[in-house]
Formats: structure tokens, C-alpha cells, sequence
């Protein structure tokens, strides 16, 4: 047997079985926002901004907060925001805000302080009622060392919680998680 032959055939099935691969391979697309919206029957969403109740107040969290959730179901749906009675609806309020010392040093001081994020919404679906949400509460924390003024962190940490909660309220409002 030539050594020619031999390469150049190990060379042809090599290259047959690539291109079968590409040709013939099966390919899978995953979606993982996990929306399940009929949009057949649900075209819009609407949204009253959450008021922030908190007894400690950060000025730019109620309106952080309300940007990131309309933000969230423009990129991650089909659906219009319309000013009112949309398909689906979301309203609710920001009802806590709160600093917490965690873990006490030899000296007495606190080690790491938590900073909470509570917020209670109402959601509602016209073609679905079953789905409909009244007063739950979603809540995130975020931990910083004590030694840190809240001051400094208070924008880091906020963006953080945001963004647990409105993933939270996308899951329990659309995705059906």
C-alpha cells in the first residue's frame, strides 16, 4: 500500500465527516430570560411608578428603580409600554430601605454592615388572572465592610439590589419560574 494513498484517503474521511457535521448537525437554542407570554393575546404592559415609602431614603432610588424594571421588560419582551390599562400591569412601592450592623469585632464594633431593599408589588394579567400578583414582596441585601462609609458604596450596592429585585419581579410576573 502506497503511504500517499493512505494520507490522502484519512484526509477525504476526515474532511466527509466535517462536512456532514456542519450539514447535517442539529443545532439548539436555549432562551434564558424564560419569558412564556402569549403574544397573541398579550400585547402591552403598563407600569405606575413605585413610589419609594422607605423610612431611609436615597433621592435616586426611586427613579433607578423604576428605569431598571420598564428597562428589563423592553429588552427581554415583545411587549409595548403603553401609559395605562396595558395587557399586563405592574405597580407597587419601595417599602424598605434599611442598614443593618452585622458581626461584632473584639473592640464592639460591627464588622460588616447589610444594606436591605424590600419592595411590595401588584401585578396584574387581563387574559390571565390566575397569574395575577397582589402585595408580594420581593427583597435583596448587599454586605460592605463597616469600616466604608455607606456614602461611598450607596450607588454600587443600590445597582446590585435593583437588579436582584427586577430579575425577581420579571420571574414571578412572566417567566412563570
Amino acid at each position: 500500500m502506497n503511504l500517499n494513498n493512505f494520507v490522502d484517503k484519512k484526509y477525504i474521511r476526515i474532511g466527509s465527516i466535517f462536512l456532514f457535521c456542519i450539514l447535517f448537525g442539529c443545532t439548539v437554542s436555549y432562551k434564558f430570560n424564560g419569558a412564556t407570554i402569549d403574544y397573541d393575546k398579550i400585547k402591552t404592559i403598563s407600569f405606575k411608578d413605585f413610589t419609594n415609602q422607605a423610612e431611609l431614603v436615597y433621592a435616586p432610588l426611586e427613579y433607578k428603580f423604576n428605569e431598571a424594571l420598564k428597562d428589563s421588560y423592553r429588552r427581554q419582551t415583545k411587549l409595548k409600554v403603553v401609559p395605562q390599562n396595558g395587557d399586563l400591569h405592574l405597580e407597587g412601592e419601595i417599602t424598605g430601605y434599611n442598614l443593618t450592623s452585622m458581626g461584632v469585632t473584639n473592640d464592639n464594633f460591627a464588622a460588616t454592615s447589610k444594606l436591605t431593599m424590600t419592595v411590595r408589588v401588584r401585578y396584574t394579567n387581563k387574559a390571565n388572572p390566575r397569574e395575577d400578583l397582589n402585595d408580594q414582596t420581593f427583597s435583596s441585601s448587599a454586605t460592605f465592610p463597616s469600616s466604608q462609609m455607606l456614602s461611598d458604596r450607596e450607588d454600587e450596592l443600590t445597582e446590585v439590589m435593583v437588579k436582584d429585585i427586577v430579575n425577581m419581579i420579571f420571574n414571578a410576573t412572566v417567566a412563570n419560574w
